[in-house]
């Protein structure tokens, strides 16, 4: 393998080909029975990631791929569909437990996972607007409940983690007691693949459920902006948050709400949606151990998610709601912290704030477009 560093030329996908034909295809006498989409596919993605990592300092240098992690290729050409069944260059017919698409794909990738071998291809597909039964809905999430709706419907949470949590756990201590390299291990390691699959599976249909729902009925869905890599840094929850999986419903939401053209709304994420009161607006604390909202001012009780959800349905870009003493660095009159990128009010404003010196720390800001 020659040793690329930063400062020398990087070698393109025909560079690696003729490499690979030169060095390789020469001496191993197999590579001309298999298909050749699959080895120059993967040269395309090697120039990619070398690319990529001269010029984006995050990105890592390429590595080797190690064999049973992740494995999958990619075939083109003569593909043909029928029923339940594809025909793949090299491979031949080949039969899916459903039945696929009547389209003829121009190229397939193959890949494996814990309970078998998958083929993905892209065809387009026209999906046509449906009929709203609900104009606006807000959305709230949580643990207990995967999400409480504006109109009143819960989703619960499967908790498919956390079920299967001891069967995991002897799983992986079967597969360490095993000798590396044994059939008994490979055994025991495809049982514990098999296992975090179906956890996996479970958590995808729930989320595919819920999302598809919000968006084929409702044309406009206001959810939190939660700060997800921030909440997975509290230990005692983080377990629980990952298994809710509120990246992907945000994910999901966002394309399938321009499948059904629908309208995804994000809140602000200093927005106190579960301290203020649905009723009358007043706002007041409320610990996580408290699961029922009691206004003070008004008297109003109701559930605490519920009690959210209504507040996430009213939200609108230039709302004013009451600040405590926690935002008392904020310019007189303004209604939103300065940093955020929204709607904001006058920015030629006095901050009321004494200054002091801080260890200086670099400032990112994202902004995310959706269509």
């Amino acid at each position: 393998m020659t040793v690329i560093e930063r400062g020398e030329k990087l070698p393109s996908s025909i560079d690696l080909h003729k490499k690979l034909v030169a060095e390789v295809k020469s001496v191993n006498e197999w590579y001309y029975e298999v298909s050749k989409c699959a080895p120059q596919q993967a040269l395309r993605n090697l120039a990619t990631a070398f690319t990529n990592w001269w010029l984006h300092k995050h990105c890592k240098k390429p590595r080797f791929k190690k064999k049973g992690h992740q494995d999958s290729f990619y075939l083109e050409g003569s593909l043909k569909i029928s029923g339940n069944k594809i025909k793949l260059p090299r491979i031949g017919w080949v039969k899916c437990p459903e039945r696929l698409p009547s389209y003829q794909p121009k190229n397939v990738t193959i890949s494996q996972r814990a309970s078998g071998w998958y083929v993905s291809f892209k065809y387009e597909l026209e999906i046509l607007p449906t009929q709203k039964n609900q104009e606006r809905i807000g959305v709230d999430v949580g643990i207990n409940s995967l999400a409480t709706c504006s109109n009143g419907s819960v989703f619960p949470n499967q908790k498919a983690y956390r079920k299967t949590k001891r069967k995991l756990a002897s799983l992986q201590r079967a597969v360490s007691r095993k000798e590396k390299g044994s059939k008994n291990r490979s055994q025991a390691v495809h049982k514990l693949a098999k296992l975090h699959q179906r956890v996996s599976n479970i958590r995808l249909d729930a989320l595919h459920k819920l999302t598809t729902w919000l968006a084929k009925n409702h044309g406009e869905i206001v959810i939190e902006d939660l700060n997800v890599s921030g909440m997975l840094k509290n230990h005692r929850l983080a377990s629980a948050i990952a298994d809710c999986g509120f990246h992907e419903f945000k994910r999901q939401l966002i394309y399938k709400s321009g499948w059904y053209r629908s309208k995804l709304v994000i809140a602000d994420r200093f927005y106190p949606s579960s301290q203020l009161c649905s009723c009358c607006g007043h706002r007041q604390k409320m610990p996580l151990k408290k699961r029922v909202f009691n206004c003070s001012s008004c008297g109003y009780s109701i559930d605490r998610d519920l009690n959210a959800s209504l507040n996430l349905e009213r939200w609108h870009s230039n709302i004013n709601y009451p600040r405590t003493a926690s935002y008392a660095g904020l310019a007189c009159g303004e209604s939103k912290p300065l940093d955020r990128l929204s709607v904001r009010d006058s920015v030629k404003q006095e901050v009321n704030i004494k200054l002091r010196r801080i260890k200086s720390r670099p400032i990112y800001t994202q902004l995310e477009l959706f269509g």
